[in-house]
């Protein structure tokens, strides 16, 4: 990437080209792990559902817990893929990597699925 300062190293891509990218490792996400299209389908119910009833602060909370949790699934698929790249044979250190970036995923959804439940419980206590 080129330093703007400096102006040394290679040109960087434009924004509509970030745009792209961006768009093509979500999709590719969503395609490949189902657990990622799952978590969508559920953090966009929820969301609608505080857009719905004007729970401006829920809707806020459940779309940060929804965005890190997505983060973190990214993240680890690619840490995944890295090392399956380095190393296709078995080998317990690049094992441990992966179990470390599944924790990590794994303490995501957990918040995640928290947000998600309260959020649900508190939206069904309030149609009644």
């Amino acid at each position: 990437m080129r330093n703007k300062f400096l102006g040394t190293g290679p040109r960087g891509i434009n924004p509509i080209q970030k745009m792209r990218v961006f768009y093509s490792g979500l999709r590719y996400a969503v395609l490949n792990e189902s657990s990622v299209a799952i978590e969508i389908i559920l953090s966009v119910l929820v969301l609608s559902a505080c857009f719905y009833y004007r729970q401006w602060l829920d809707f806020t909370i459940v779309l940060v817990a929804s965005g890190l949790m997505l983060v973190a699934e990214m993240v680890n698929t690619a840490i995944e893929a890295l090392c399956d790249f380095v190393e296709a044979g078995h080998n317990e250190k690049i094992g441990i990597i992966k179990d470390v970036a599944s924790a990590a995923v794994g303490i995501s959804i957990l918040v995640w699925s928290i947000t998600l439940l309260l959020e649900i419980i508190r939206l069904l206590q309030g149609l009644r």
